[in-house]
């Protein structure tokens, strides 16, 4: 009688498991098999010897290459046809000028609109610099400038070529989400770089997330990984070409998935930085420990997506503050030097030709909606209490990038363009912006989110602060 017993519970368990994971697969199906992805990547390290973006402090081309750069795309379709594409790069930063190029070509050559397109910079300090990014402050000759000038015409042309093959490489896909949580982020206006070993608490606003988009085919191998992490790629500054502690991730990442390709989104870490820092090894063990909290989340359940793409972006207005006098400009000229002198000079000889000076800037923010998951990129070099206050307000299951499709200085909270320092009133010279931003620069970012999520269907939570 107990044998017989057994044998039917048994018998009940393997239905009810087959039931279980019959419905599992169903609902899978359901929500995701109507994706199609596409994924491509291009090396894009240098052949020859080129300046080094991110410091102003180096004297002389890069010297030896680490690991090969990559640009790489992630390319989507949903159940209706519409298409979006996500690129990242291992660069410091992509400038209007480059971005609008690549933009517009996209849109002849397949009809994708600013909106349909993400070009997220990792802000690796050991990529190549780029035509038109930074230019105060590093001090190289026209020969070295026309040498930025090719690699940045043809790294437009790889961008073409990168989107194409993603394209046509579509095929039936599942995609899946999931926040993982990495801690090695500092926030480096709060706490002292070389104090650290003494403290026991860090202090300031910081975001640990670290966001995952797992792309498989219909048998549930993985095609792509994309992931982010809000930090500084400030590990290395010396001579030596790499993807900083992100290309090592990316290296380990797909190492351990043969056969995809890993992308790194930078967030918005620009006052967040990798501490300790300055050699290899701590480069690999970040990279490492982004790595295993990126595949902690691939190795338990994540949320499948529905097979639809909603997209909205605009560019607001940005006002600046009032430049300084052209007496004040005299004296800074007298007493600064470097990058601060040069940014000085040319906005005195620029007032002087009568030349008008800028009062605002197209701030690009766009809003992606995969499925049910809400996706929010901002540009420029955007502080870490713009994702705080985001998911304040659309939850903490949102994905926030910065540097994305044009940066062109810091964005600091309100917060921090009062107290000042670096990211608040000195880094416009860096970028050779006329003036620091006009103090009602983060109500009006928010305010365009808020706008744009309405429009893309991403709601908001019932208790926030943020008036409509």
């Amino acid at each position: 009688m107990h044998t017989c017993l057994s044998s039917i519970f048994s018998m009940v368990a393997l239905l009810l498991f087959g039931f279980t994971a019959g419905q599992a697969r169903a609902v899978e199906s359901q929500f995701t098999t109507q994706w199609k992805a596409g994924v491509s990547r291009i090396d894009i390290t240098p052949e020859e010897p080129i300046w080094l973006a991110g410091y102003g402090g180096r004297d002389r081309p890069f010297e030896e290459v680490i690991h090969p750069i990559w640009i790489k795309a992630l390319a989507l379709e949903d159940a209706s046809g519409k298409q979006a594409v996500l690129i990242t790069a291992d660069l410091l930063a992509m400038p209007k000028a480059l971005s609008d190029r690549i933009r517009g070509g996209l849109q002849e050559k397949h009809g994708l609109s600013k909106a349909q397109i993400i070009i997220n910079s990792s802000h690796s300090h050991s990529g190549p610099v780029l035509e038109n990014s930074l230019s105060d402050i590093y001090p190289i000759n026209e020969a070295q400038k026309l040498q930025v000038s090719r690699y940045s015409d043809a790294l437009v042309d790889k961008m073409f070529r990168l989107v194409e093959d993603a394209f046509a490489s579509l095929q039936p896909a599942h995609l899946f989400v999931e926040n993982g949580l990495s801690r090695f982020q500092v926030n480096r206006r709060n706490n002292v770089e070389n104090a650290l070993e003494s403290v026991t608490e860090l202090k300031g606003p910081n975001d640990y997330a670290v966001p995952v988009i797992k792309v498989t085919n219909q048998t549930g191998d993985i095609l792509a990984i994309a992931f982010g992490y809000a930090c500084h790629p400030t590990v290395l500054g010396d001579y030596r070409i790499s993807g900083d502690y992100p290309g090592f991730a990316q290296i380990e990442l797909e190492k351990n998935y043969p056969g995809s390709v890993a992308l790194f989104f930078q967030g918005a870490g620009a006052d967040q930085n990798p501490l300790p820092r300055r050699t290899v090894f701590l480069a690999q063990q970040y990279g490492k420990s982004l790595a295993a909290a990126v595949e902690r989340v691939l190795s338990e359940e994540m949320r499948p997506l529905e097979a639809s793409i909603q997209t909205a972006y605009s560019e607001v207005d940005l006002a600046l503050a009032k430049p300084p006098a052209m007496e004040s400009l005299s004296k800074f000229i007298a007493t600064s030097s470097g990058y601060q002198k040069r940014w000085a000079t040319r906005m005195k000889e620029e007032r002087s030709k009568g030349l008008e000076t800028m009062k605002s800037y197209p701030f690009p923010v766009q809003v992606w909606k995969l499925g049910d998951q809400p996706i929010i990129t901002l540009g420029g070099e955007t502080v870490v209490g713009y994702a705080v206050e985001l998911k304040k307000i659309f939850g903490q299951q949102l994905f926030v990038m910065g540097y994305s499709n044009d940066v062109m200085a810091y964005i600091p909270t309100a917060t921090i363009l009062r107290e000042g320092g670096y990211e608040g009133a000195s880094s416009q010279m860096v970028y050779g912006l006329p003036s620091t931003w006009a103090s009602n620069i983060e109500i009006d970012i928010l305010h365009e989110c808020i706008r744009l999520a309405g429009q893309v269907g991403v709601p908001r939570l019932e208790a926030n602060l943020i008036p409509d």
